[in-house]
Protein backbone atom coordinates (compact mmCIF):
# COMPACT_ATOMS: atom_id res chain seq x y z
CA UNK A 1 0.00 0.00 0.00
CA UNK A 2 1.54 3.03 -0.72
CA UNK A 3 2.48 6.09 1.62
CA UNK A 4 2.92 9.58 2.08
CA UNK A 5 6.71 10.60 2.47
CA UNK A 6 6.55 12.67 5.73
CA UNK A 7 8.15 16.49 5.25
CA UNK A 8 10.35 16.44 8.36
CA UNK A 9 11.70 13.95 9.65
CA UNK A 10 11.76 16.14 12.92
CA UNK A 11 7.91 16.07 12.63
CA UNK A 12 5.77 13.70 15.03
CA UNK A 13 2.78 13.42 13.47
CA UNK A 14 1.71 10.31 11.91
CA UNK A 15 1.06 10.14 7.81
CA UNK A 16 -2.07 8.61 7.98
CA UNK A 17 -2.70 6.19 4.84
CA UNK A 18 -4.55 6.94 1.43
CA UNK A 19 -7.94 5.54 0.85
CA UNK A 20 -7.86 3.90 -2.47
CA UNK A 21 -11.55 3.74 -2.81
CA UNK A 22 -11.27 7.76 -2.62
CA UNK A 23 -10.93 7.72 -6.12
CA UNK A 24 -13.58 4.75 -6.78
CA UNK A 25 -17.29 6.03 -7.66
CA UNK A 26 -19.71 6.68 -5.04
CA UNK A 27 -21.61 2.93 -5.51
CA UNK A 28 -18.42 1.25 -4.49
CA UNK A 29 -17.40 3.80 -1.70
CA UNK A 30 -20.57 2.69 -0.12
CA UNK A 31 -19.94 -0.52 0.19
CA UNK A 32 -17.90 -2.09 3.19
CA UNK A 33 -14.53 -1.68 3.51
CA UNK A 34 -13.51 -5.58 3.56
CA UNK A 35 -10.68 -6.05 6.56
CA UNK A 36 -7.03 -5.60 5.41
CA UNK A 37 -4.40 -8.01 6.02
CA UNK A 38 -2.41 -8.62 8.70
CA UNK A 39 1.01 -7.37 8.20
CA UNK A 40 4.33 -8.94 9.30
CA UNK A 41 6.35 -7.35 12.48
CA UNK A 42 8.40 -5.18 10.37
CA UNK A 43 5.61 -3.83 9.15
CA UNK A 44 3.77 -3.25 12.24
CA UNK A 45 7.35 -1.10 13.61
CA UNK A 46 7.14 0.48 10.41
CA UNK A 47 3.29 1.69 10.67
CA UNK A 48 3.59 1.75 14.59
CA UNK A 49 2.99 5.96 14.44
CA UNK A 50 -0.08 5.20 12.77
CA UNK A 51 -3.03 5.39 15.27
CA UNK A 52 -5.47 2.47 15.24
CA UNK A 53 -8.40 4.16 16.27
CA UNK A 54 -7.68 6.77 13.71
CA UNK A 55 -8.40 4.60 11.36
CA UNK A 56 -12.55 3.23 11.36
CA UNK A 57 -12.87 6.67 12.92
CA UNK A 58 -11.97 8.16 9.25
CA UNK A 59 -13.65 5.32 7.29
CA UNK A 60 -17.08 6.20 9.61
CA UNK A 61 -16.42 10.07 9.06
CA UNK A 62 -15.91 9.28 5.27
CA UNK A 63 -19.41 7.07 5.46
CA UNK A 64 -21.81 10.19 7.63
CA UNK A 65 -20.21 12.45 5.14
CA UNK A 66 -20.25 10.96 1.97
CA UNK A 67 -22.75 8.95 2.23
CA UNK A 68 -25.91 9.78 4.56
CA UNK A 69 -25.62 13.67 4.69
CA UNK A 70 -26.25 13.97 0.14
CA UNK A 71 -29.00 11.58 0.32
CA UNK A 72 -30.95 14.07 3.59
CA UNK A 73 -30.12 16.74 1.41
CA UNK A 74 -31.76 15.18 -1.08
CA UNK A 75 -34.99 14.12 0.57
CA UNK A 76 -35.41 17.30 2.07
CA UNK A 77 -37.18 19.40 -0.14
CA UNK A 78 -39.54 16.53 -1.61
CA UNK A 79 -40.51 16.27 1.80
CA UNK A 80 -41.24 19.73 2.11
CA UNK A 81 -43.02 20.33 -1.05
CA UNK A 82 -45.49 17.40 -0.32
CA UNK A 83 -46.44 19.09 3.25
CA UNK A 84 -46.96 21.86 1.50
CA UNK A 85 -49.45 20.51 -0.92
CA UNK A 86 -51.09 18.94 1.63
CA UNK A 87 -51.47 21.77 3.69
CA UNK A 88 -52.91 24.11 0.51
CA UNK A 89 -55.26 21.33 -0.28
CA UNK A 90 -56.72 21.26 3.04
CA UNK A 91 -56.98 24.97 3.40
CA UNK A 92 -58.82 24.74 -0.59
CA UNK A 93 -61.47 22.24 0.97
CA UNK A 94 -61.90 23.73 4.21
CA UNK A 95 -62.53 26.87 2.25
CA UNK A 96 -64.82 25.42 -0.18
CA UNK A 97 -66.83 23.87 2.53
CA UNK A 98 -67.41 26.87 4.57
CA UNK A 99 -68.12 28.72 1.39
CA UNK A 100 -70.26 25.73 0.15
CA UNK A 101 -72.64 25.09 3.33
CA UNK A 102 -72.61 29.26 4.90
CA UNK A 103 -75.97 29.68 4.27
CA UNK A 104 -77.39 25.96 5.07
CA UNK A 105 -78.61 24.71 8.36
CA UNK A 106 -79.03 21.15 8.88
CA UNK A 107 -80.05 18.78 11.71
CA UNK A 108 -80.18 14.78 11.95
CA UNK A 109 -83.33 15.00 14.40
CA UNK A 110 -85.37 15.07 11.61
CA UNK A 111 -88.06 12.20 10.69
CA UNK A 112 -90.99 11.53 8.25
CA UNK A 113 -94.10 12.45 9.26
CA UNK A 114 -98.09 11.90 8.39
CA UNK A 115 -101.26 11.97 9.19
CA UNK A 116 -102.50 8.29 10.69
CA UNK A 117 -105.92 7.83 10.84
CA UNK A 118 -107.45 5.56 13.62
CA UNK A 119 -110.13 3.24 12.10
CA UNK A 120 -112.52 2.15 14.09
CA UNK A 121 -116.12 0.38 13.93
CA UNK A 122 -118.95 1.99 14.86
CA UNK A 123 -121.53 -0.57 15.90
CA UNK A 124 -120.91 -4.08 17.88
CA UNK A 125 -120.84 -7.31 15.69
CA UNK A 126 -119.43 -10.00 14.12
CA UNK A 127 -116.82 -9.91 11.34
CA UNK A 128 -118.45 -12.00 8.27
CA UNK A 129 -116.56 -10.30 5.77
CA UNK A 130 -112.54 -8.71 5.66
CA UNK A 131 -111.62 -7.54 2.20
CA UNK A 132 -108.26 -6.07 2.71
CA UNK A 133 -105.12 -7.53 4.02
CA UNK A 134 -101.75 -5.91 5.96
CA UNK A 135 -100.37 -2.82 4.30
CA UNK A 136 -102.15 -2.79 1.42
CA UNK A 137 -103.32 0.70 -0.50
CA UNK A 138 -106.91 1.58 -0.31
CA UNK A 139 -108.85 4.22 -2.02
CA UNK A 140 -111.45 5.98 -0.05
CA UNK A 141 -114.65 4.54 0.00
CA UNK A 142 -113.55 0.98 -0.31
CA UNK A 143 -114.96 -1.56 1.89
CA UNK A 144 -112.41 -3.26 4.79
CA UNK A 145 -114.43 -5.42 6.51
CA UNK A 146 -118.22 -6.46 7.16
CA UNK A 147 -119.83 -6.84 10.15
CA UNK A 148 -122.91 -9.40 10.60
CA UNK A 149 -126.33 -7.23 9.54
CA UNK A 150 -129.42 -9.21 10.44
CA UNK A 151 -129.81 -7.72 13.92
CA UNK A 152 -129.64 -4.16 12.60
CA UNK A 153 -132.00 -4.77 9.62
CA UNK A 154 -134.39 -5.87 11.99
CA UNK A 155 -134.33 -2.70 13.91
CA UNK A 156 -134.62 -0.68 10.58
CA UNK A 157 -137.79 -2.41 9.93
CA UNK A 158 -139.01 -2.12 13.53
CA UNK A 159 -138.71 1.62 13.09
CA UNK A 160 -140.28 1.90 9.56
CA UNK A 161 -143.59 -0.02 11.04
CA UNK A 162 -143.35 2.38 14.35
CA UNK A 163 -142.99 5.42 11.34
CA UNK A 164 -146.03 4.25 9.72
CA UNK A 165 -147.78 3.99 12.61
CA UNK A 166 -147.19 7.22 13.83
CA UNK A 167 -147.92 8.36 10.20
CA UNK A 168 -151.37 6.89 10.10
CA UNK A 169 -152.70 8.48 14.06
CA UNK A 170 -150.85 11.65 12.06
CA UNK A 171 -153.18 12.05 9.61
CA UNK A 172 -156.57 11.14 11.29
CA UNK A 173 -155.19 13.90 13.50
CA UNK A 174 -155.31 16.52 10.84
CA UNK A 175 -158.26 15.29 9.72
CA UNK A 176 -159.76 16.06 13.10
CA UNK A 177 -158.19 19.54 13.14
CA UNK A 178 -159.87 20.09 9.15
CA UNK A 179 -163.61 18.62 10.81
CA UNK A 180 -162.82 20.92 14.16
CA UNK A 181 -162.70 23.98 12.15
CA UNK A 182 -166.11 23.74 10.30
CA UNK A 183 -167.99 22.02 13.35
CA UNK A 184 -167.78 23.83 16.31
CA UNK A 185 -168.80 27.19 14.94
CA UNK A 186 -171.49 25.78 13.74
CA UNK A 187 -172.33 23.99 16.59
CA UNK A 188 -172.32 27.03 18.50
CA UNK A 189 -174.13 28.83 15.47
CA UNK A 190 -177.02 25.70 16.05
CA UNK A 191 -177.10 26.24 20.26
CA UNK A 192 -177.51 30.15 19.48
CA UNK A 193 -180.74 28.89 17.17
CA UNK A 194 -182.10 26.32 19.74
CA UNK A 195 -182.09 29.55 22.23
CA UNK A 196 -183.67 31.53 20.24
CA UNK A 197 -186.53 29.06 19.41
CA UNK A 198 -186.57 28.07 22.53
CA UNK A 199 -186.90 31.76 23.88
CA UNK A 200 -190.01 32.18 21.21
CA UNK A 201 -191.69 29.20 22.67
CA UNK A 202 -191.62 30.80 26.07
CA UNK A 203 -192.44 34.08 25.20
CA UNK A 204 -196.05 32.12 23.27
CA UNK A 205 -196.46 29.94 26.18
CA UNK A 206 -195.84 33.19 28.40
CA UNK A 207 -198.68 34.84 26.36
CA UNK A 208 -201.08 32.20 26.45
CA UNK A 209 -201.13 31.74 30.48
CA UNK A 210 -201.41 35.45 30.79
CA UNK A 211 -204.67 34.85 28.54
CA UNK A 212 -205.79 32.59 30.56
CA UNK A 213 -205.74 34.62 33.41
CA UNK A 214 -207.15 37.53 32.04
CA UNK A 215 -210.42 36.35 30.84
CA UNK A 216 -213.27 35.39 33.17
CA UNK A 217 -213.72 32.31 35.09
CA UNK A 218 -216.29 31.43 33.39
CA UNK A 219 -214.97 31.76 29.80
CA UNK A 220 -212.07 29.29 30.90
CA UNK A 221 -211.69 26.05 32.84
CA UNK A 222 -208.87 25.68 35.31
CA UNK A 223 -207.12 22.75 32.98
CA UNK A 224 -206.46 25.31 30.29
CA UNK A 225 -205.01 27.46 33.01
CA UNK A 226 -202.88 24.16 33.89
CA UNK A 227 -201.62 23.23 30.57
CA UNK A 228 -200.78 26.86 30.07
CA UNK A 229 -199.02 27.32 32.96
CA UNK A 230 -197.62 23.85 32.06
CA UNK A 231 -196.21 25.18 28.86
CA UNK A 232 -194.83 28.12 30.00
CA UNK A 233 -192.64 26.22 32.62
CA UNK A 234 -191.50 23.70 29.57
CA UNK A 235 -190.68 26.60 27.58
CA UNK A 236 -188.59 28.03 30.25
CA UNK A 237 -186.92 25.18 30.82
CA UNK A 238 -185.95 24.47 27.11
CA UNK A 239 -185.04 28.04 26.58
CA UNK A 240 -182.10 27.67 30.15
CA UNK A 241 -181.05 24.47 27.81
CA UNK A 242 -180.71 26.30 24.94
CA UNK A 243 -178.69 28.66 26.56
CA UNK A 244 -176.47 26.10 28.30
CA UNK A 245 -175.57 24.39 25.10
CA UNK A 246 -174.95 28.18 23.39
CA UNK A 247 -172.25 28.52 26.67
CA UNK A 248 -171.19 24.67 25.76
CA UNK A 249 -170.47 25.94 22.10
CA UNK A 250 -169.03 29.60 22.80
CA UNK A 251 -165.04 28.08 22.98
CA UNK A 252 -164.57 27.81 19.19
CA UNK A 253 -161.24 28.67 19.08
CA UNK A 254 -160.05 26.68 22.24
CA UNK A 255 -161.57 23.56 20.45
CA UNK A 256 -159.99 23.95 17.30
CA UNK A 257 -156.12 24.57 19.46
CA UNK A 258 -156.69 21.58 21.28
CA UNK A 259 -157.81 19.61 17.71
CA UNK A 260 -154.53 21.35 16.56
CA UNK A 261 -151.83 20.17 19.23
CA UNK A 262 -153.41 16.72 18.74
CA UNK A 263 -152.40 16.69 15.69
CA UNK A 264 -148.95 18.81 16.73
CA UNK A 265 -148.34 15.66 19.46
CA UNK A 266 -148.45 12.96 16.49
CA UNK A 267 -146.16 15.25 13.60
CA UNK A 268 -143.56 15.24 16.78
CA UNK A 269 -144.09 11.09 17.38
CA UNK A 270 -143.73 10.56 13.61
CA UNK A 271 -140.55 13.21 13.85
CA UNK A 272 -139.71 10.15 16.52
CA UNK A 273 -140.15 8.08 14.17
CA UNK A 274 -138.50 9.18 11.62
CA UNK A 275 -135.04 9.31 13.29
CA UNK A 276 -135.63 6.25 14.92
CA UNK A 277 -135.35 4.54 11.41
CA UNK A 278 -132.78 7.02 10.05
CA UNK A 279 -130.64 5.88 13.16
CA UNK A 280 -131.81 2.54 12.35
CA UNK A 281 -130.35 3.09 8.61
CA UNK A 282 -127.32 4.77 9.75
CA UNK A 283 -126.58 1.49 11.97
CA UNK A 284 -127.33 -1.31 9.20
CA UNK A 285 -125.24 1.28 7.19
CA UNK A 286 -121.98 1.01 9.81
CA UNK A 287 -122.39 -2.49 9.04
CA UNK A 288 -119.69 -1.75 6.59
CA UNK A 289 -116.86 -0.05 7.18
CA UNK A 290 -115.38 1.88 4.43
CA UNK A 291 -112.27 3.77 3.50
CA UNK A 292 -112.53 7.31 4.71
CA UNK A 293 -109.26 8.00 2.31
CA UNK A 294 -106.49 6.96 0.43
CA UNK A 295 -104.01 5.34 1.96
CA UNK A 296 -102.01 2.29 3.17
CA UNK A 297 -103.50 0.21 6.06
CA UNK A 298 -101.29 -0.75 9.01
CA UNK A 299 -101.86 -2.31 12.30
CA UNK A 300 -104.79 -4.19 11.60
CA UNK A 301 -106.01 -6.20 14.09
CA UNK A 302 -109.15 -7.85 13.41
CA UNK A 303 -110.04 -11.02 11.03
CA UNK A 304 -112.80 -13.01 9.75
CA UNK A 305 -114.88 -13.92 12.70
CA UNK A 306 -113.76 -12.11 15.48
CA UNK A 307 -116.87 -9.85 17.44
CA UNK A 308 -115.51 -6.04 17.17
CA UNK A 309 -117.17 -3.19 20.16
CA UNK A 310 -118.52 -0.01 19.07
CA UNK A 311 -115.57 2.10 19.40
CA UNK A 312 -112.38 -0.39 19.52
CA UNK A 313 -109.78 0.46 16.83
CA UNK A 314 -109.22 -2.53 14.43
CA UNK A 315 -106.86 -0.59 11.95
CA UNK A 316 -105.16 2.36 11.39
CA UNK A 317 -104.62 4.46 7.73
CA UNK A 318 -101.53 6.04 6.43
CA UNK A 319 -102.16 8.78 4.32
CA UNK A 320 -100.68 9.58 1.16
CA UNK A 321 -99.58 13.22 2.23
CA UNK A 322 -96.23 12.64 3.87
CA UNK A 323 -94.22 15.58 5.26
CA UNK A 324 -91.23 15.83 7.37
CA UNK A 325 -90.57 17.60 11.05
CA UNK A 326 -87.66 18.91 11.81
CA UNK A 327 -86.32 19.85 15.26
CA UNK A 328 -83.68 22.72 14.51
CA UNK A 329 -82.03 23.94 17.65
CA UNK A 330 -83.22 27.17 18.93
CA UNK A 331 -79.37 28.33 18.17
CA UNK A 332 -80.33 27.51 14.03
CA UNK A 333 -83.56 29.48 13.86
CA UNK A 334 -82.46 33.12 13.54
CA UNK A 335 -82.52 33.65 9.85
CA UNK A 336 -85.15 30.72 8.51
CA UNK A 337 -88.23 31.55 7.37
CA UNK A 338 -91.61 29.78 5.91
CA UNK A 339 -90.71 29.44 2.02
CA UNK A 340 -86.89 28.72 2.22
CA UNK A 341 -85.81 25.57 -0.04
CA UNK A 342 -84.90 22.56 1.61
CA UNK A 343 -82.89 19.61 0.61
CA UNK A 344 -83.59 16.23 1.90
CA UNK A 345 -81.50 13.30 2.52
CA UNK A 346 -83.15 10.07 3.90
CA UNK A 347 -81.15 7.54 5.29
CA UNK A 348 -83.14 4.35 4.83
CA UNK A 349 -82.97 5.48 0.77
CA UNK A 350 -79.51 7.04 0.40
CA UNK A 351 -80.22 7.46 -3.42
CA UNK A 352 -83.34 8.96 -2.91
CA UNK A 353 -82.80 12.77 -3.05
CA UNK A 354 -85.67 15.13 -2.05
CA UNK A 355 -86.75 18.62 -2.09
CA UNK A 356 -89.32 20.72 -0.34
CA UNK A 357 -89.72 23.81 1.47
CA UNK A 358 -89.78 24.86 4.52
CA UNK A 359 -94.02 25.23 5.39
CA UNK A 360 -94.08 26.80 9.27
CA UNK A 361 -92.15 26.53 12.53
CA UNK A 362 -94.21 25.45 15.44
CA UNK A 363 -94.43 28.43 18.19
CA UNK A 364 -93.10 26.05 20.68
CA UNK A 365 -90.09 23.97 21.73
CA UNK A 366 -91.13 20.97 21.97
CA UNK A 367 -90.46 20.31 26.09
CA UNK A 368 -93.48 23.03 26.32
CA UNK A 369 -95.71 20.73 25.34
CA UNK A 370 -95.04 17.34 26.78
CA UNK A 371 -97.03 16.03 29.24
CA UNK A 372 -95.22 17.40 32.01
CA UNK A 373 -93.34 20.45 30.99
CA UNK A 374 -90.28 21.73 32.66
CA UNK A 375 -91.10 24.28 35.86
CA UNK A 376 -87.52 26.53 34.93
CA UNK A 377 -88.48 28.66 38.36
CA UNK A 378 -87.78 25.77 40.45
CA UNK A 379 -84.72 24.46 42.00
CA UNK A 380 -81.45 25.08 40.43
CA UNK A 381 -81.81 25.83 36.89
CA UNK A 382 -79.59 24.85 34.29
CA UNK A 383 -79.72 25.98 30.52
CA UNK A 384 -80.44 23.48 27.74
CA UNK A 385 -80.41 24.51 24.22
CA UNK A 386 -84.27 23.58 23.15
CA UNK A 387 -85.53 21.99 19.79
CA UNK A 388 -88.16 23.35 17.98
CA UNK A 389 -90.18 21.62 15.06
CA UNK A 390 -90.40 22.38 11.78
CA UNK A 391 -93.07 21.28 9.38
CA UNK A 392 -91.33 20.93 5.81
CA UNK A 393 -93.34 19.88 2.76
CA UNK A 394 -91.85 17.90 0.11
CA UNK A 395 -92.27 19.30 -3.11
CA UNK A 396 -90.82 16.71 -5.50
CA UNK A 397 -88.22 14.06 -5.82
CA UNK A 398 -91.00 11.12 -4.56
CA UNK A 399 -90.94 7.82 -6.35
CA UNK A 400 -94.10 6.56 -6.59
CA UNK A 401 -93.08 3.15 -6.30
CA UNK A 402 -91.14 3.75 -3.27
CA UNK A 403 -93.20 4.29 -0.23
CA UNK A 404 -91.81 6.85 2.84
CA UNK A 405 -93.01 4.75 6.00
CA UNK A 406 -93.46 7.43 8.88
CA UNK A 407 -91.02 7.81 11.10
CA UNK A 408 -88.04 6.97 9.44
CA UNK A 409 -84.67 9.37 9.77
CA UNK A 410 -84.16 12.29 7.28
CA UNK A 411 -81.42 14.91 6.84
CA UNK A 412 -83.10 18.49 5.81
CA UNK A 413 -80.74 21.27 4.76
CA UNK A 414 -82.26 24.37 4.99
CA UNK A 415 -81.07 27.22 2.23
CA UNK A 416 -81.29 29.83 4.16
CA UNK A 417 -81.45 32.22 1.60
Amino acid sequence: MPYDEPADSSDQRTVQPRDPRADAPQSERDRPRPAEPRHDADNHDADQGQSHDDQPREQNTGNDKGGGEPAKKRRSPIMWIVLAVVVLVAAIGGGWYWYANRNLESTDDAYTDGNAITIAAQVSGQVVDLAINDNQFVHAGQVLIKLDPRLFIAARDQAQGQLEAAEGQLGAARAALELARVTFPAKLLAAQAQRDAAAAVLFRAQSDLRRQHAVERAATTQQDVDQATAAERQAAAQLGEAEANVKQAQPVPQNIDQAAAQAKQLEGQVTEAQAQLAQAQINLGYTTVTAPQDGWVTKRNVDRGNYVTAGAEIMALVSTQVWVTANFKETQLDRMRAGQAVNIAVDAYPGLKLRGHVDSIQLGSGSKFTAFPPENATGNFVKIVQRVPVKIDIDSGLDPKLTLPLGISVEPSVELK
